[in-house]
């Protein structure tokens, strides 16, 4: 597969660990401060190389790993315990599990929190395109992507994962595309878990973590080095 990689620019945090593309731009987490930025995706700053910060709420997400957006708000995925990165907040997700948190886009409220089945951490979360009220999530510990209903928190599809170091997702009609960051791997999977395709990201690039869909295009963040990459496949 011919992969074409364009530096966009680097995010407006140190360590963006998390990104999602929305009518209104592309959202962005930092993983230690937890705050997200709608940020604008016109040409960057020449001075800094940084996107315009069009809005910027707090959140009570903690190693925040992943984000989506669905059904009106953002959706958070909390890698447990955020005490590596800055002192604990009375509002961190429970240490050493993970949650995903639904949260008001507007004031960063959470509207609701929902556990890691299994316990242990996620670093993936996609909002259902073709079947509203489903959202996928990652569960580390057991090396599996699970389909979540959201109404009742309960698994409805069970998809292993090939590596381990899952993190961002994105659903296409036909598979889902999973990055495994520790091989600089991107696998398509089909439903069943067989691989459709695969991108390996070459060491001369930015590494991949998190992961959106703009157009035909994938966009990921690189938490290393902060920046945001457009990936055009030929």
């Amino acid at each position: 597969m011919n992969v074409t990689y364009t530096k966009l620019f680097r995010a407006p945090y140190g360590v963006p660990n998390a990104i999602q593309t929305t009518d209104e731009g592309l959202w962005i987490v930092d993983q230690i401060t937890d705050r997200a930025g709608l940020v604008r995706m016109e040409e960057p700053s020449a001075y800094y190389g940084v996107p315009w910060l069009h809005r910027e709420i707090p959140t009570e997400s903690s190693n925040t790993s992943g984000l989506t957006w669905g059904d009106g708000s953002l959706w958070l995925a909390a890698n447990g315990d955020a005490g590596i990165w800055r002192p604990a907040r009375a509002t961190d997700a429970a240490a050493h599990t993970g949650e995903i948190l639904r949260v008001d886009p507007a004031t960063g409220a959470t509207q609701a929190r929902y556990p890691i089945p299994g316990g242990g951490g996620t670093h993936g979360v996609e909002y259902d395109q073709f079947e509203p009220g489903h959202i996928w999530v990652e569960a580390l510990k057991d090396g599996k992507l699970l389909k979540m209903r959201i109404s009742d928190w309960s698994i409805q599809h069970v998809i292993e994962l090939p590596y381990p170091r899952a993190h961002g997702l994105v659903q296409k009609e036909d598979g889902m595309w999973v990055v495994h960051t520790g091989h600089r791997l991107i696998i398509k999977l089909g439903m069943d878990g067989r691989e459709l395709a695969r991108i390996a990201v070459p060491e001369s690039e930015p590494e991949p973590h998190c992961m959106t869909a703009d157009g035909e295009d994938f966009l990921y963040c690189d938490a290393a080095s902060g920046w945001v990459v457009r990936m055009e496949l030929g």
